[in-house]
């Protein structure tokens, strides 16, 4: 059983509770182990257990009451919004339907996100788009190539413009973090992919909102075939 110690043991308690949860461990309307025995399990104290509770309540994987104990929640309340619940989707038994999910919420917002983008981006916002994309391609490390490609959606997202387009972006953070873990890419593989997100800022700093509409439907279908296990070139 796992042994927690430091300052964030309670998240790390979390955590690991969390992580059950959502791989259905213990499936909605499962009343949860009491306050002691997840002490005794743990080998931590009680108190951490119960912030470790409060934070799980916090995320609407939980809700607690009197003489009942803390019940796993319908995952129609879950905070999917929460980057937590959300990596836990990712290491979930049911990963690939996550990701599908995830990409298919992905082809609702992106391309009509990088078309307002298009239209409306500032120089600052273009300038921000222009950097992380370059970042990219001069990237000597998976791990560096990975942020500068979240980066990259990001600036997107705030470049169209919409406030409500923000909370929602880390959906696709999620997403993309996922796709480069759940494949292992060959340079080859890289430098189109480098060529398909050069498309999409070039449209953007050209301000042809169609264009960039269609550069990132393009990207996102390469990613399509990823998921479904039919393409060689894993592009996000």
């Amino acid at each position: 059983m796992p042994r927690f110690a430091g300052a964030s043991v309670h998240a790390a308690i979390a955590n690991e509770i969390g992580l059950r949860i959502v791989r259905g461990d213990y499936p909605p309307g499962t009343v949860l182990p009491n306050e002691a025995k997840w002490s005794e399990t743990f080998n931590v104290s009680r108190s951490a257990v119960r912030e470790a509770i409060k934070m799980l309540m916090a995320k609407s994987l939980l809700s607690s009451r009197p003489k009942v104990g803390s019940r796993v929640e319908p995952r129609e309340h879950w905070n999917l919004l929460d980057r937590d619940v959300l990596s836990w989707y990712a290491m979930s038994p049911d990963r690939e339907k996550f990701l599908a999910t995830v990409q298919e919420f992905r082809h609702i917002v992106e391309p009509e996100a990088a078309a307002l983008a298009a239209a409306r981006r500032t120089d600052e916002q273009m300038a921000e788009i222009s950097g992380a994309c370059h970042e990219m391609g001069t990237a000597t490390t998976l791990r560096a190539r990975t942020a500068a490609d979240t980066r990259f959606h990001m600036a997107i997202l705030r470049a169209a413009g919409n406030d409500l387009l923000i909370p929602l972006g880390v959906l696709i953070e999620s997403g993309l973090e996922s796709l480069f873990v759940y494949v292992t890419r060959e340079v080859n593989d890289l430098r189109h992919a480098q060529q398909l997100h050069e498309e999409i800022e070039r449209q953007i700093r050209l301000q042809k909102p169609e264009r960039a509409r269609a550069a990132v439907s393009k990207l996102l279908a390469n990613t399509d075939e990823i998921i479904v296990g039919r393409g060689e070139r894993p592009q996000t």
